[in-house]
């Protein structure tokens, strides 16, 4: 019932910022959990951050800690994952997500609605 597009991906240099958003739809946005999630080449697809739907809860990967901030817009259907230091590893297809619950997770298994990802690449 809910549908997930990513936009805001592209490239950048190391230090540099970017803002990603997901747009939803469905009626049921406002009672799920968001999440991103990203996957590097080669490499399991990897939690980054989640966001309850109330917006009051917030967890981050330990990676992306103080450098990444995760943030919605019920009003406008949209998350938002507000990325700034970005470093080389970072350089991933970052996926938005919305759980089957309302409360913050990082398990992938909990996301049950994904978006098809957008690229971001950091150079240095």
């Amino acid at each position: 019932q809910v549908q997930l597009v990513e936009s805001g991906g592209g490239l950048v240099q190391a230090g540099g910022s970017l803002r990603l958003s997901c747009a939803a739809s469905g009626r049921t946005f406002s009672g799920n959990a968001m999440g991103w999630f990203r996957q590097a080449p080669g490499k399991e697809r990897e939690f980054v951050a989640t966001i309850s739907w109330s917006g009051r809860s917030l967890f981050y990967a330990d990676s992306v800690q103080g450098r990444f901030t995760i943030s919605r817009d019920n009003a406008k259907n949209t998350e938002y994952l507000q990325m700034n230091s970005l470093k080389p590893e970072d350089t991933a297809i970052y996926y938005c997500a919305a759980a089957k619950g309302g409360i913050v997770t990082q398990g992938i298994s909990d996301y049950v609605f994904w978006g098809r990802g957008t690229q971001v690449t950091v150079s240095s």
